[in-house]
């Protein structure tokens, strides 16, 4: 068991304290003749050497939380029921409670500093430097100072400082700090680099196209360093609680002490009921509550950073553990939006003049089919003017080619076109071709389904999770891909205003909190509108990390499921602290006000509590396991 320094000094405090106090107890200090006032005086200034060593800073807390009128936290009745058992000739006792306390604070610092140790890792990607290349040198820099467009030099070993473009070399990047992915990534020429990631071997040189707070890293470090911020409503229960809880306790405390022995005869004298009443304060202490819930939600943050999936705070784990219906966007997140031509059926022009056309009029999208058609047709066709180019959102481009319009797109943009197109017996997208009103054939383009798409689907279908695909694809595609993956509904034909509007008939459904993953780019709207916004592979997207209130940070639609246990564990683990904190304080409480409780007795049961849901709390740090 690893532990800091501030660790190390708790642990000798309490060992001296215990070996003090066990001293004082075996010594046989209450039979020193003396008169009894000097011996109970020598007998606590004995007892006070240990009570001091071990609790002098929970002392100095209380005292300073008294001055500044903060008169009800732990430390506080702490104090008032220690000095109360000294003056009833109780020191063990009073010792004992100190002691204990320290033992259940050592308990929530390692586990703390284990669920820390769980984000650290994450604080580590931030480069300390830059190499930048200025007039022909490389000059090491403070990464903030890079300029986008700059070329940096990253050497085997370093860590990749700003998002870019590799200009020349090849290498080997390490990404796990940020995905979890443990299989490095083979880099070249023209490929993309994110921040935070190692470089293995070689020497590449990047052009940046990000500045430090807009780069991967930059992003992921305010998003790591907000999480605590967005509290769930467990965590404010918890504070609303403790602040109605404590001072009730308190004056139940000075009612056990004042009342009984006023109004009832016969029972027993002041300082038994005294001793009740501190009893009380003691048991009152909230520490189990206060401490292991936010731990809980930490541990749980830690967790899943650790599979790389961020959560931007405790809010967003309560509300995934609630969610009932999980959408996904298909292309680029249950697909890997490779678009590959798979056929071509021309009318009235040949296959070869409709790919060209195709490829022409596309040349003028990033959009990843109209990728696909300038590589099936080998390059940019060069040899067709483009003029007025309209990008018709959802549906394809329409551009004027030797004074003639060509429409090129889906079933919806031929409508506006009012062409007579067909559909196709082959399953896939079909991209259309006409020129003015007439029809001039299309080209099937298919989307490969991910690996582990049919079991992230599968996972989440046995968790009662209902699955929905959202589509731009027409009918029969998303029939058969959510048929392949076991998607229970589907829509097809969608816009992306569409897919805002199905999202939010489904939060209105009263089925519970909805989730939407998508690809973190195109469907930032629906991302922002679902309760829960789920972004996969989005390193370097802007709209992902932005957008998103979950971020995956790498292509593993499997994470998705990861995410909902590990949010369904957390919460568990938080019911159950609630539940056996309260439980266990309310049985001994009860016993303290119609027996006599030791304070030993009393503390134990807190910091025993304490301890419980500290170690309960832990739980969420482990890795998850899915079902297989």
């Amino acid at each position: 068991m690893k532990i800091n320094k501030a660790q190390k000094k708790s642990l000798l405090l309490i060992a001296v304290s215990v070996a003090l106090t066990a001293a004082c107890k075996l010594l046989p200090l209450q039979n020193l003749p003396l008169p009894e006032l000097p011996r109970a005086l020598v007998v606590t200034a004995c007892y006070l050497v240990p009570y001091f060593i071990v609790g002098y800073d929970i002392i100095l807390k209380a005292l300073k939380n008294l001055f500044r009128g903060q008169m009800l936290d732990e430390n506080t009745l702490m104090l008032i029921a220690t000095v109360g058992a000294f003056f009833l000739q109780e020191p063990f006792e009073a010792v004992m409670v100190v002691i204990l306390y320290r033992i259940g604070l050592f308990f929530e610092s390692y586990a703390t500093e284990k669920s820390r140790a769980s984000i650290k890792h994450l604080m580590d990607i931030m480069p300390d430097f830059a190499n930048v290349l200025r007039n022909g040198k490389p000059v090491q820099v403070d990464p903030s100072e890079v300029e986008v467009g700059e070329t940096i030099v990253v050497k085997a070993g370093e860590r990749i400082p700003l998002d870019g473009v590799i200009l020349n070399g090849e290498a080997t990047v390490n990404t796990s700090s940020l995905t979890g992915e443990s299989v490095p990534l083979q880099v070249t020429k023209g490929d993309k680099v994110i921040s935070g990631s190692i470089n293995e071997n070689g020497v590449i040189y990047i052009q940046t196209t990000n500045t430090l707070d807009d780069s991967t890293v930059g992003k992921i470090m305010d998003l790591i360093e907000n999480a605590g911020s967005k509290k769930a409503k467990a965590e404010n229960f918890i504070s609303k609680f403790s602040a109605v809880y404590t001072p009730i306790v308190v004056a139940l405390a000075a009612l056990t002490a004042i009342l009984p022995p006023l109004l009832i005869t016969g029972v027993s004298t002041f300082p038994q009921w005294i001793h009740r009443a501190l009893t009380c304060l003691l048991i009152s202490c909230p520490c189990a509550l206060v401490i292991s819930v936010p731990l809980s939600f930490f541990g749980g943050i830690g967790s899943a950073s650790r599979q790389g999936i961020l959560m931007k705070g405790a809010a967003y784990i309560e509300r995934f553990a609630k969610v009932k219906t999980v959408l996904f966007d298909k292309t680029g997140t249950l697909t890997k939006g490779c678009f590959k031509v798979v056929a071509i059926h021309p009318e009235r022009i040949s296959e070869t003049d409709l790919l060209r056309l195709a490829a022409a009029v596309e040349s003028n999208s990033n959009h990843p089919i109209s990728t696909s058609l300038i590589s099936a047709y080998g390059k940019v066709p060069e040899d067709i003017e483009i003029q007025e180019v309209i990008e018709v959102a959802g549906a394809g481009i329409t551009a004027k080619v030797n004074g003639q319009k060509v429409w090129v797109g889906n079933s919806k943009l031929m409508q506006q076109a009012g062409t007579n197109y067909h559909n196709c017996h082959i399953h896939g997208t079909a991209v259309h071709v006409a020129i003015d009103s007439e029809y001039m054939g299309h080209i099937i383009i298919s989307d490969e389904v991910k690996d582990e798409a049919v079991t992230a689907v599968k996972h989440l279908n046995r968790m009662n999770i209902k699955t929905v695909m959202l589509t731009g694809d027409r009918e029969d595609t998303a029939k058969a891909v959510s048929a392949q993956l076991g998607i229970q509904e589907y829509h097809a034909e969608l816009l992306p205003d569409n897919k805002v509007e199905i999202a939010e008939r489904y939060m209105k459904s009263g089925t519970g909190p909805v989730a939407f993953v998508g690809d973190g780019i195109n469907d930032a709207p629906v991302l922002m509108t679902a309760d829960i916004g789920v972004s996969m592979g989005a390193m370097g997207s802007d709209a992902a990390i932005e957008a998103a209130d979950v971020v995956i940070m790498d292509d593993s639609i499997e994470k998705v499921a990861t995410s909902k246990l590990i949010a369904d564990r957390t919460m568990r683990i938080v019911r159950e602290n609630i539940i056996v904190s309260l439980g266990i304080k309310l049985v001994v409480l009860v016993l303290s006000i119609f027996t006599t409780v030791s304070f030993e007795i009393a503390e134990l049961s807190d910091v025993g509590v304490l301890i419980l849901a500290v170690c309960n709390a832990a739980r969420c740090l482990l890795p998850p396991r899915l079902k297989k």
